[in-house]
């Protein structure tokens, strides 16, 4: 994952700079037909024992209640949050997921099966892959803006001076699931992730017009490689942990749905949030006397666009925080037990299955 991320920032800088922003989509069918391809020759195919039907109402209150709440937190940057277009959709995806939420309690064949979430340290690593999933694409956003419009940086340069970043990931990843997870648990390492993710986004707050990439964003992308690499990795791990060969497919599913998911509802969110506050900062400081007195409009929109940045990150940073103190409350103390339940058959299953309740 890590070198897919390193690839896919430099190769989306070289395509855009050197043949068209369009590229960056196109790319994407070569990467599927070869994908596709190592599917059919290298998968075997596993028949279910038992057959299950889709949980066709499932899919569409979840699929409305996610289209809601984009919707509304994109809107809230066109308009503004007291518009009904805003809330009432914003109103409208809560009320679905809750509707969501019940059926799936009494559906024969459920989308998610609420015994998949209801075990504390999946809960736990769903949420963390939900919370980094909004604030990772927050962080790529505005840093790519910043550094393309503010440090006028080259398509290929800003990619890849994501690198460092990445190598953190890469590190932290395999120090964390590999060394540090059968040792510690999840608990500390997610909790110290998020909050060095945090960390990291209030030192981003520090950027300026005048920065320079060495010493005022280098440090920050190694911090939230760390915290990124801590967080993602056990919680991707212990996403699927103990879980019931019948349910793996859901609870695979919901990880990648909630990092996809986050990554939407975090990029609206936070760049309604950086489009609002921009806006404010120009409506207080332009006026004719602000002109007269040597703050030329180019000026003035290159600190109002880092206004923006800095807001938008401080949120980023809440965020995070609240993601700390919640995923550290919900995640068990302590190394993980064997996954033995799930091959020790139905009454191993159904201990395991009172004993997460």
């Amino acid at each position: 994952m890590g070198a897919g991320g390193a690839i896919g920032l430099v190769l989306g800088g070289i395509l855009t700079e050197y043949l068209s922003w369009r590229w960056c989509l196109y790319v994407n069918l070569i990467f599927a037909g070869l994908a596709g391809t190592g599917a059919v020759l290298l998968l075997k195919q596993q028949r279910a024992s038992t057959r299950t039907r889709l949980d066709l109402p499932g899919v569409a209150l979840v699929s409305a209640s996610m289209f809601c709440l984009v919707y509304g937190f994109s809107n809230a940057a066109a308009h503004n949050w007291h518009t009904p277009s805003t809330y009432g959709f914003l109103a409208a995806g809560v009320a679905l997921l809750a509707v969501f939420a019940l059926w799936q309690s009494r559906a024969a064949s459920p989308l998610l099966p609420p015994r998949v979430v209801l075990d504390r340290n999946r809960g736990g690593a769903y949420l963390a892959v939900l919370t980094t999933g909004a604030d990772m694409f927050g962080i790529f956003l505005f840093l790519t803006y910043y550094m393309q419009q503010t440090l006028r940086y080259s398509p290929v340069v800003s990619g890849a001076a994501f690198l460092p970043l990445i190598a953190m990931v890469v590190v932290a990843a395999n120090l964390s699931n590999v060394v540090l997870l059968p040792r510690l648990g999840p608990k500390p390492l997610v909790t110290a992730g998020m909050l060095l993710t945090a960390g990291s986004l209030v030192w981003l707050t520090r950027i300026g017009v005048h920065s320079g990439y060495a010493s005022a964003v280098l440090g920050p992308l190694l911090a939230a490689g760390l915290g990124f690499g801590f967080t993602v990795a056990p919680s991707m791990n212990i996403g699927t942990h103990r879980v019931a060969p019948q349910d793996a497919g859901a609870a695979s599913a919901a990880l990648n749905t909630g990092q996809q998911i986050g990554g939407s509802i975090g990029t609206s969110l936070l760049n309604t949030i950086f489009a609002s506050a921009v806006a404010q900062y120009l409506t207080s400081h332009l006026s004719p006397a602000t002109l007269v007195h040597g703050h030329p409009a180019q000026a003035l929109t290159g600190l109002s666009l880092i206004h923006g940045y800095t807001t938008a990150f401080w949120v980023a940073a809440a965020i995070f925080a609240a993601g700390a103190v919640t995923c550290g409350t919900l995640f068990r103390s302590g190394p993980l037990r064997a996954s033995g339940a799930a091959a020790a058959g139905p009454a191993a299953q159904q201990a395991a299955t009172a004993h997460v309740l």
